[in-house]
């Protein structure tokens, strides 16, 4: 891992280089963008990447990354690393612009240890390059994102050197922010982002969610109210800016505005009531909600309801780790997901190495 570099040569000393002297490298100071590359640099460092389980460590972590496991959402997998080994894996898995992700790993070890939880956008499609954009928490191993873009996302795990034990990932998805209606859910939204207005000529900006003339609206998220107002489309409106996330909430149609310029809001507090002002005027009473950032961008991932509990881990735990024989024969598939690959056939009585559990599924290692 390089991390030193040539300095441009200041002009001054071109004089002193020709009469002899020699041009030195001076070392760029390092700073590592994750705990994962300040360990393999200590690694360095102490020589230590030129042994055998040096070599191994690193490598180890590379690869995980070039074979992580394709999983669905909500996911939950135990899994068992050897302390003998240089250990590490990956999951990928695609997230929609809206939700927010939550990864949480239990260490079931006897010893302490340094586990290293990061996180990769995945851009391109041929040749795949990976932004690190998250490490978790090292003293309780949870991390928490919110995707700026649809993408690929790759998590990577992977304990220090001779450590290792029985671990627990859980990795599911939940809205970002608050449901703005209260009481209500996404069964409620019954116009989309995108659906056609005005005989095609526009498309819609936002979700209408249908509810009760008074219901309440309520804030999404913690904000500041930008404008208060009303139009002949739509209607009683009031504006919020997240900025936590750069985001301009807009609420329409409503029957009263319960805040005013200026103010600050908390996420669940009473902003308006539903109504049907402005062009909703021959409709049943909903809100309009919409979200604005460099654009109008579909709101529907941000608020609607996830699964948010895996499959339940049904396998045999106490085969983690140790090698056995199928009773039957069994298929073997490129992944954990419905739609996965058939891979191969396994006959009974054919040996395997079980290194996790996932629902009612076994990940193993072939002896190839």
């Amino acid at each position: 891992m390089p991390f030193a570099k040539m300095l441009a040569v200041p002009c001054f000393l071109v004089l002193f280089m020709l009469a002899g002297c020699k041009r030195e490298i001076v070392p760029e100071a390092f700073f590592p963008r994750s705990a994962h590359e300040a360990y393999a640099h200590s690694l360095e460092q102490a020589g230590l990447h030129l042994t055998a389980l040096g070599r191994d460590w690193i490598e180890a972590g590379e690869q995980a990354l070039e074979r992580a496991v394709e999983v669905p959402l909500p996911f939950e997998e135990a899994f068992y690393w050897d302390s003998r080994m240089a250990e590490a894996g990956a999951y990928r898995f695609f997230v929609k612009r809206g939700v927010r992700v939550e990864v949480k790993i239990l260490v079931q070890s006897t010893d302490s240890l340094l586990l290293f939880a990061d996180l990769f956008r995945e851009t391109g499609d041929s040749l795949i390059q990976r932004f690190h954009v998250a490490t978790a928490d090292e003293k309780n191993h949870r991390l928490v994102f919110e995707p700026r873009r649809d993408s690929y996302y790759a998590l990577r795990l992977q304990p220090e050197l001779l450590r290792g034990g029985r671990f627990v990932v859980n990795i599911r998805e939940v809205p970002s922010i608050g449901f703005p209606v209260q009481g209500k859910n996404s069964r409620s939204i019954a116009s989309f982002f995108g659906d056609p207005r005005d005989g095609g000529t526009r498309d819609h900006h936002g979700v209408d969610i249908f509810a009760p003339r008074h219901t309440p609206v309520l804030a999404p998220a913690n904000a500041s109210v930008t404008r208060v107002g009303e139009g002949d489309i739509g209607g009683r409106y009031v504006w919020l800016y997240d900025s936590k996330r750069s985001m301009h909430l807009y609420f329409a149609h409503l029957e009263t505005q319960e805040v005013e310029r200026g103010d600050e809001v908390l996420a669940g507090q009473l902003i308006g009531t539903v109504g049907n002002t402005g062009n909703a005027r021959t409709t049943a009473p909903h809100l309009h909600f919409g979200i604005y950032s460099h654009g109008p961008i579909d709101p529907y991932h941000f608020i609607a309801e996830t699964d948010t509990v895996p499959r339940r881990i049904s396998g045999d735990t106490i085969l983690l780790g140790k090698m056995v024989r199928t009773k039957q024969w069994v298929a073997v598939k490129n992944s954990p997901a419905r739609n996965s690959t058939s891979l191969d056939t396994l006959m009974s009585d054919f040996m395997v190495k079980v290194v996790a559990l996932t629902g009612e599924k076994y990940r193993v290692e072939l002896p190839n």
